[in-house]
């Protein structure tokens, strides 16, 4: 019997040869007494014998073919179970990373270290909704061609937006499986695996799903935390940062002013007459004042420089990489642009005119206050000197 488990035919085959000539003659002897019963009592034994020899033969095949599928069965049963536990270990990794993922570029990094073994695929893409456009946060990139993001928006569009809803379903189309990330009700982008990266199955879209699922959640976390952030930052009526988020900046720029020998120059300067403003006008007025200052502020200066409202109405400018000189053209151009920006109240113009003073940063000076404190000595000279005028600081015209 082991011997036709094993399925070795051919020593199977010799075995029988070798009982045939082993037994011909005890055989012959029961095949010739089968045949004596045969005419003594006529019953057809050998017949009997040979379909029931037959019988037992296919019941054995078929019991071994049974073994075989039960068996076959388990293995893929264990290798499903096996691939749906690894895919779940996989999720459960890259919902942790993005938990501690407060920030796009970290999100971005985890997604780019995780998002491969998820997808099955290194061509798994990212795009994020953004108003009605869409920004590639993993997977265009890398390819840097235009016409691919290009293909990707198309298949986003088409796929995803009928008749201006968004859908809440993986939805395949143009050789791609779109996952449609929300939190919150809020779409937040899509995430696209080519076909090649399939079959998707229901419980391959179903993990899919969920990863998208955790990755929209994150995206809206950073993008609240984002928010809140700012706004503790900023002052809301200006838009410039606040004070104590300024003295910050100040002090990490001039330590690193220190390290690269480069110049750094501080603006302070004060709206004129700003108490006779309110006082004529009413405080909303001095508000809508302080407003336009700051979206002026944003129009003239540069991305880089810091914008600060220091208090009431006065404001500071860091200028990272800039010399005195510079500085003072800074200074000069903003003081013009504010003086041509009447604010229009109630139908009177407001004119808004400001004193500045300008400082630089010393040679290994990392102290803020200093810094600032010779900044406003210069600004307290223009004010006394006539206002809306520029002044130096006086050590540093010495230095």
């Amino acid at each position: 019997m082991n011997f036709v488990e094993r399925q070795d035919r051919v020593l199977l085959g010799g075995l029988a040869v070798a009982m045939i000539v082993l037994f011909a003659r005890p055989i012959r002897y029961l095949l010739d007494l089968a045949r004596d019963v045969e005419r003594n009592s006529g019953l057809a034994l050998v017949p009997v014998l040979i379909i029931l020899t037959g019988v037992f033969l296919f019941h054995q095949q078929s019991k071994r073919l049974e073994a075989k599928a039960r068996a076959a069965a388990a293995e893929a049963a264990a290798l499903q179970a096996g691939t749906r536990a690894t895919e779940m270990e996989r999720l459960v990794n890259f919902g942790q990373a993005l938990g501690r993922s407060l920030d796009l570029d970290t999100i971005r990094d985890v997604v780019g270290q995780h998002l491969p073994k998820l997808a099955g695929t290194d061509d798994a893409w990212i795009l994020l909704r953004s108003g009605s456009q869409w920004q590639a946060l993993v997977g265009t990139a890398r390819e840097s061609r235009r016409d691919l993001e290009r293909t990707r928006q198309d298949i986003v569009d088409h796929a995803l937006v009928t008749d201006g809803a968004w859908a809440s379903d993986a939805i395949a189309g143009d050789g791609h499986l779109c996952i449609p990330m929300t939190a919150g009700g809020h779409p937040v982008g899509v995430f696209g695996i080519p076909n090649i990266a399939g079959p998707f199955t229901v419980e391959r879209k179903r993990v899919l799903t969920m990863a998208g699922a955790l990755l929209a959640i994150s995206l809206r976390n950073a993008q609240l935390f984002h928010d809140v952030r700012e706004n503790s930052l900023r002052d809301g009526l200006t838009g410039c940062f606040n004070r104590t988020h300024a003295l910050d900046v100040i002090d990490t720029e001039l330590r690193r002013a220190r390290r690269a020998q480069t110049p750094v120059s501080l603006i302070m300067f004060d709206i004129d007459r700003f108490k006779d403003i309110n006082d004529r006008h009413g405080h909303l007025c001095g508000d809508a004042v302080l407003a336009a200052v700051g979206v002026r502020m944003r129009e003239v200066l540069r991305g880089s420089d810091l914008k600060c409202r220091y208090g009431g109405e006065e404001f500071l400018v860091l200028l990272p990489e800039t010399p005195l000189e510079g500085a003072k053209r800074v200074a000069d151009t903003l003081r013009r642009e504010l003086a041509d920006m009447p604010v229009n109240w109630k139908g009177e113009a407001v004119v808004v005119t400001a004193s500045f003073g300008v400082s630089v940063a010393l040679p290994s000076e990392i102290d803020s206050k200093a810094l600032i404190g010779r900044a406003d000595a210069a600004l307290y000279r223009a004010k006394d000197q006539g206002r809306n005028c520029v002044r130096l600081s006086m050590e540093t015209a010495v230095a």
